[in-house]
């Protein structure tokens, strides 16, 4: 079965840094598109950051560019997110996912992981 399991998340004060990593037990994971949402409490699962299959390009929201910096290594299965200068509004449960591609539209992930809190503090 395809499985993504996140890690990483945690506390942390504002304009810390976290890394979360993505491990997914996809075959052909080298092909798979990938990205991160989240989702905070009381609003809508949004979009943070995507890459594509060979990792050479990638697109993230404003609300976190230049913060954040998506990567992946095809060799370890494994997609991580870099978070630094991190605000009390980047808090929320971060998932990983896999799919068509690398864009900002849920509908083109196909899998999806359990998610990872990551809690801000002002």
């Amino acid at each position: 079965q395809v499985q993504l399991i996140e890690s990483g998340g945690g506390l942390v004060q504002a304009g810390g840094s976290l890394r979360l990593s993505c491990l997914a037990s996809l075959r052909t994971f080298s092909t798979y598109g990938l990205g991160w949402f989240r989702q905070a409490p009381g609003k809508e699962r949004e979009f943070v950051a995507g890459i594509n299959w060979s990792g050479d390009s990638t697109s993230y929201a404003d609300s976190v560019k230049g913060r954040f910096t998506i990567s992946r290594d095809n060799a370890m299965r494994t997609m991580l997110l870099r978070m630094n200068s991190l605000k009390p509004e980047d808090t929320a449960v971060y998932y990983c996912a896999a799919g068509q591609s690398y864009g900002s539209e849920s509908k083109l992930y196909n899998y999806w992981g359990q998610g990872t809190q990551v809690t801000v503090s002002s």
